[in-house]
């Protein structure tokens, strides 16, 4: 069914560890029911280039070098949601983090008499991810991804889609800080998926598989919420 028939605006989160492929699919979920992905680093870039009060606030703690309080996030993602563009809804990205951060959220949403539609956790196995993200590397010249076991250049050092021959790699897409990362996330998100259980809003899917296989299996679920 289409997500325009809605009542309120959709409000789709999605719970992953970095490199489960949470940008990817939002993007594709974005293409077929018109929703808009949000992601907290783009709302604070955004809001501190545009000179929003909130934006203002986070461009100040920022310069302190501080951490951009609940509050401020809040506050740049309620006025993102008033913007037209958001009307049929949208996919939150790395927002929220903690349980109070959701409970914060929750109340934003009340606001407007919305709720969240659907908390999606992306499953994934954590020794795979390590794989998966040590492996990675771009090229330098047009920004083609590659990978040591996945992806190979057809040509060994050559990039297959512009021909340059240096590459960069990420300094902390390493085994020892992507396994770190893996187990600071498996400790914040533990909360939140008992959060979202107990709101009957959560739901899992396998993100081990190809991309394709598990867009289809998001779009079913984005699909029954939407309804």
């Amino acid at each position: 069914m289409d997500a325009a028939i809605t009542t309120t605006p959709a409000v789709l989160i999605l719970l992953g560890p970095p490199g489960a492929g949470k940008g990817t699919q939002a993007r594709m979920l974005e293409d077929k029911f018109g929703l808009v992905q949000l992601s907290t680093g783009d709302l604070l870039r955004a809001a501190v280039a545009a000179g929003t009060d909130a934006g203002k606030a986070a461009k100040a703690v920022m310069e302190a070098g501080e951490l951009v309080s609940d509050e401020i996030v809040i506050a740049i993602l309620r006025d993102r949601m008033a913007e037209r563009d958001c009307s049929k809804g949208v996919i939150l990205d790395g927002f929220p983090r903690t349980t109070v951060q959701a409970q914060a959220l929750d109340a934003l949403l009340a606001e407007n008499g919305q709720r969240i539609s659907a908390a999606v956790s992306l499953e994934v196995e954590d020794a795979e991810m390590v794989i998966r993200i040590s492996g990675r590397y771009t090229c330098a010249g047009c920004g083609e991804g590659f990978h040591d076991q996945f992806k190979k250049p057809a040509v060994e050092g050559t990039c297959d889609n512009c021909g340059s021959t240096e590459f960069n790699r990420r300094a902390d897409d390493n085994a020892e800080t992507v396994a770190s990362r893996l187990i600071a996330y498996h400790a914040q998100t533990a909360p939140l998926i008992t959060y979202y259980d107990a709101q009957n809003v959560l739901k899992r899917t396998d993100a081990m598989g190809k991309i394709e296989d598990i867009a289809n299996d998001l779009e079913g679920i984005v699909g029954d919420a939407l309804n």
